[in-house]
């Protein structure tokens, strides 16, 4: 049995102490190696809950974005250029999920694209890097039908087939703004949820009365599957819609059914508002999304900068409303991925991160290289430098 003792560190930011490893969790007693952690404060592992590792462009010479302003534009350049640019959804998913194990990230929830034109490369891809990084960061799939599944024959298969293969979620998209078809679209996604036993994460960019409308169909199907607990609705940019009574109702809704809100605080378009959902006690996780591809060149995989916009974006600036930024990025996306022995208790896994900072506010003001990664218990990531290499 491998014992571990942190010395002289600060639980979520609280007075110093010493903590205990045996085994991979946390314990109340070990007599191992001891890690002086010199006062720094300790989180459980950042969760990134919504991001495409298939598709990043990390390691790849630039790439000249010339790109239409619509989402069409943006989902049918990218699957065109992932030919061109010859693109390893293996090496690039590899790439990003050891840039963000680097910053503390220990477990990713990933949107990997299904479609008739590149088939189930991508779910593979990631599948392989799923294993080759096992016991380094945990990789939880969505499959995901970005350019659509009812106005291309062949998709709906395709995602039956990903789920069959180790895909853990089924994906869906804009019902109306990209399917043109919001009950086929949805019926199919909940009966492959149905016939797999897998839970829900809907893309939903759709703004103001279209959005609303669309989320909506997805509270009906989520009572009338009993699927509560088990829907999370990225990105529901209507949350941000300025009828706010219109808003409320939607809000009262998701909270009646423990449906989940995935965001990544986005600058440019509306997002939900964080504190309004805390309040209504729903569950909310953050993403960074796609990182450095052929959307745009933005992003690093750093949850705790993640923690940051997320603060900016709902005007979050008092330390306990900081401290809720965190929290979205760390115990909000634990809960919502249903991540069993999360936090830093006894039992609980030794998932972890040092940072530095006075505070927890401070540490995410700060975003200082991390001092030190676990994983069960195992140091994966030293001084802002995971300890292996990506290719």
């Amino acid at each position: 049995m491998i014992m571990t003792i942190l010395k002289n560190v600060r639980p979520m930011g609280a007075t110093a102490t010493d903590l205990y490893i045996a085994d991979g969790k946390f314990a109340d007693s070990a007599d191992g190696d001891t890690i002086d952690c010199g006062g720094r404060i300790l989180i459980p592992g950042l969760v990134e809950a919504h991001t495409h590792l298939d598709k990043s462009l990390l390691g790849l010479p630039w790439y000249r974005n010339e790109v239409g302003p619509r989402l069409i534009d943006k989902i049918t350049n990218e699957r065109e250029v992932k030919v061109s640019l010859g693109l390893d959804p293996q090496v690039q998913s590899e790439r990003q999920a050891i840039q963000s194990m680097a910053y503390g990230t220990t477990q990713i929830r990933s949107h990997v694209d299904v479609d008739t034109h590149h088939g189930l490369a991508g779910i593979e891809g990631v599948m392989a890097t799923r294993e080759k990084l096992k016991g380094y960061v945990d990789i939880e799939i969505v499959a995901f039908p970005q350019s659509s599944m009812m106005p291309r024959p062949g998709t709906v298969e395709l995602m039956d087939e990903a789920l069959a293969l180790g895909a853990d979620i089924v994906g869906g998209i804009d019902p109306c703004g990209i399917e043109r078809d919001p009950k086929g679209h949805l019926d199919a996604v909940f009966r492959l949820a149905e016939k797999h036993g897998k839970p829900i994460d809907i893309h939903l960019h759709e703004r103001d009365a279209m959005g609303g409308f669309s989320m909506e169909e997805i509270i009906a199907r989520t009572i009338a599957h009993g699927m509560q607990g088990k829907v999370t609705i990225s990105h529901a940019f209507c949350l941000g819609a300025p009828d706010r009574d219109y808003v409320a109702g939607l809000q009262e809704q998701l909270a009646e059914n423990r449906i989940h809100i995935a965001t990544t605080a986005p600058a440019s378009a509306p997002a939900p508002r964080v504190k309004e959902l805390a309040e209504l006690g729903i569950l909310t996780c953050g993403g960074n999304d796609g990182i450095r591809d052929t959307w745009g060149p933005y992003g690093n995989g750093d949850m705790l900068e993640r923690a940051m916009f997320i603060g900016l974006r709902n005007n979050l600036r008092r330390d306990d409303e900081v401290e809720l930024a965190l929290d979205i990025c760390t115990y909000g996306g634990a809960k919502v991925m249903e991540t069993e022995g999360y936090g830093l208790e006894i039992g609980c896994h030794a998932d972890c991160v040092l940072v530095e900072g006075e505070t927890l506010a401070e540490a995410v003001a700060l975003r200082a290289p991390r001092k030190m990664v676990m994983k069960a218990g195992k140091i994966v990531a030293q001084d802002g430098k995971a300890v292996i290499k990506a290719p």
